[in-house]
């Protein structure tokens, strides 16, 4: 599929099904209790798992134990990708703690470093963030097996199957539609209907979205990649 494929695709993927798009809002709203958090993630995470399945429908919300268990999965995932981009920020604050303003006014040297040290975080920080998405579409494919996860010169010959250039644009794209539609819930705050529209319809459809536009593109590195120890999901239910 091209990148408009993928996109169109996935936006009209929430659309089959509005009441499970309202389903996932009131869990995120009630995600302040903690619990629904993992629900909500594991939910995400089903959406990949049934997308690389073959399949086109929205998920059940049924056997919400194993739900919340794929949701803890990705959570650890995204604790432990997260690990070089909180070294990165303590090195950081390191060297911003130790320099006063008035030491970097007039070091033009040490605020070239402290530049330098910015973007090498950003750049850190969005390649991990790559790799993460892809990494748990991994573990999706593998039915959930957290150590596909960290199969990182799999993980690596998937993107370079997807192709970086392919992957990074997709991804541009997904934030911008994104950013559209919490940028319309925003707008809408202000006749107090985004208020309901945000959480409940705009957000969860954004989560839906995401995933299934992932999924796909996860999709065009299957066919090549090289037999793993474990066996890769054939159907969800």
């Amino acid at each position: 599929m091209d990148i408009g494929e993928i996109i169109s695709d996935s936006i009209k993927y929430p659309t089959s099904n509005w009441g499970k798009v309202l389903i996932l809002g009131v869990i995120m709203i009630a995600s302040f209790l903690i619990v629904p958090v993992f629900l909500l993630i594991g939910y995400v995470f089903r959406i990949i798992k049934a997308t690389l399945a073959g399949l086109d429908e929205l998920p059940e919300f049924d056997e919400v134990g194993e739900m919340f268990v794929d949701g803890l999965k990705v959570f650890v995932v995204g604790i432990v990708y997260f690990i070089p981009v909180i070294i990165i920020s303590l090195i950081i604050t390191a060297i911003t703690g130790s320099s006063t303003s008035a030491t970097l006014s007039l070091n033009p040297v040490m605020i070239w470093g402290l530049v330098l040290v910015y973007i090498v975080y950003i750049i850190v920080a969005v390649i991990v963030g790559l790799i993460e998405l892809i990494a748990i579409a991994n573990m999706a494919y593998y039915d959930g097996d957290l150590g596909a996860a960290f199969s990182f010169s799999e993980i690596l010959d998937r993107i370079a199957k997807i192709g970086w250039g392919k992957y990074i644009i997709t991804y541009i794209v997904i934030a911008i539609v994104g950013f559209i539609g919490f940028l319309i819930g925003l707008l809408t705050l202000v006749i107090l209907v985004g208020f309901i529209l945000l959480p409940l319809v705009i957000a969860p459809f954004i989560y839906m979205f995401s995933a299934r536009a992932i999924a796909l593109l996860f999709t065009e590195s299957i066919d090549e990649i090289p037999e793993s120890p474990t066996e890769p999901v054939e159907q969800v239910e």
